[in-house]
């Protein structure tokens, strides 16, 4: 799938296999809620400039985290204007992964933190591009061999960002694992970045950690907190068992996150802090739960 430049315009069909929306859905929500509202042809037929094209996976990505349709387009509406430097930025990824080229793959994530900061080339960049190669590789449009490129190139990218990371200054560590039966660990490895930017000492376990392993891991290395991270409800269960584990370790706080929780109910009962799927304010609640008031002030 090309990359539609600036001014130039795909058809519903394109956008519908770019982005893994029916083509039904696309036209609904246009028809329901005025959103978004593309150009026609002479013909009628609706062509989709670049910013429409982002507008339209901003709101597939808000009813994924759980929001109903309308409620998703309100959140889309109050956000940033569309045409952004992040829309150019996660083209520039999108069209490097498609065209197999990790060489400007690094570039178009270097190019998103030169011009956006670290950390929101890393939320607004990085991520919502690997989530769209997801969607791609699901609906047919992208190989496996794109997805598992964008993969390690990000996932070197984040270790390189991290490795430059000042010494932490927070005297016990943070441990970050996924559930036991999750395999997805880049938004794990993204948030240890900024939680590394934040003075935070890190101990990444990475994906199909089991319960014992992550107890092990916080009572060895002393840590003032877990993260525990599960992508999709079928494994859900398994991480909410480690998140309740955690929870029962005298002076340790449990966090948890992941699209597995994006949806009210699936928290209920949960034990521990939810850190939600803005990986900046993530940030902050840690801060704000684990540093004290007077240490914030010093």
């Amino acid at each position: 799938m090309r990359r539609p430049d600036e001014g130039s315009s795909l058809t519903i069909s394109a956008v519908s296999s770019m982005l893994g929306i029916p083509v039904p859905t696309i036209r609904s929500w246009e028809r329901r809620y005025g959103f978004p509202s593309p150009g026609r042809t002479a013909g009628r037929h609706r062509r989709y400039a670049l910013h429409e094209i982002e507008l339209l996976r901003m709101l597939r990505d808000q009813i994924t985290r759980g929001h109903p349709a309308r409620e998703a387009v309100a959140l889309v509406r109050r956000a940033p204007a569309g045409g952004s430097p992040r829309a150019k930025h996660l083209e520039d990824f999108l069209a490097s992964t498609m065209g197999l080229d990790p060489t400007r793959l690094r570039a178009a994530l270097d190019a998103a933190a030169e011009t956006l900061g670290v950390e929101a080339a890393v939320q607004d960049v990085a991520l919502p591009a690997m989530r769209e190669i997801g969607t791609r590789w699901r609906t047919g449009t992208c190989e496996v061999a794109n997805e598992h490129l964008a993969t390690e190139v990000v996932r070197s990218w984040l270790a390189r960002l991290t490795a430059v990371a000042p010494p932490p200054f927070h005297p016990r560590p943070i441990v970050l694992a996924c559930g036991p039966k999750d395999l997805h660990s880049i938004g794990l490895e993204a948030f240890g970045l900024l939680l590394a930017r934040r003075g935070w000492g890190r101990r990444l376990l990475g994906a199909l950690t089991p319960s014992d392993s992550v107890i092990s891991a916080v009572r060895a290395s002393e840590a003032i907190a877990a993260v525990v991270t599960s992508q999709r409800n079928v494994t859900r269960r398994s991480a909410v068992e480690t998140i309740t584990a955690v929870a029962a370790v005298p002076r340790i706080t449990a966090f948890f996150a992941g699209d597995a929780f994006s949806a009210p109910s699936s928290r209920r009962g949960v034990p521990g802090i939810y850190l939600g799927d803005d990986l900046v304010e993530a940030v902050e609640v840690v801060d704000r739960t684990l540093v004290s008031p007077q240490r914030r002030g010093a």
